[in-house]
């Protein structure tokens, strides 16, 4: 019965992770969106460990954009699918810069590693009813 009941309000469901996952996600960009070249050029030097070693504060300002704008557009739930994969790909290089200190546990990394999961999961689900791109 109960989940009879749950089945009825996917969409629903799918909106209350979109607002928490969005205004999270909001709250932990913003600010390096807004800290400009230094702050993007740090976060940037990450994408070394793919062997991406140039155009740092583009990466930078690139991993910043995907999750403070990103954020938005997961709320409203436009673009929703790419901003997915985006997240997706933020998340494993973050999952990797926190990984690759051999001093580090898994309990280091294991937050974005699984917000990564997760962000690959909905961009399969996609954005339900309640949103700018309807599935």
């Amino acid at each position: 019965m109960l989940l009879k009941f749950l089945g009825k309000y996917r969409d629903a469901g799918l909106l209350v992770l979109r607002l928490g996952l969005g205004a999270a996600f909001i709250i932990h960009g913003l600010p390096k969106l807004t800290g400009g070249p230094k702050v993007w050029t740090s976060l940037g030097k990450s994408m070394g460990l793919l062997g991406v070693d140039f155009f740092p504060a583009f990466w930078g300002f690139m991993a910043a954009f995907s999750e403070g704008i990103g954020g938005v557009l997961l709320i409203i739930g436009a673009f929703y699918r790419p901003v997915c994969l985006l997240l997706t790909f933020t998340m494993a290089i973050a999952t990797l810069t926190l990984a690759a200190p051999k001093t580090r546990t898994f309990k280091d990394y294991s937050n974005p590693l699984k917000l990564a999961v997760v962000f690959f999961g909905l961009a399969f689900i996609g954005p339900g009813r309640f949103s700018i791109d309807k599935d």
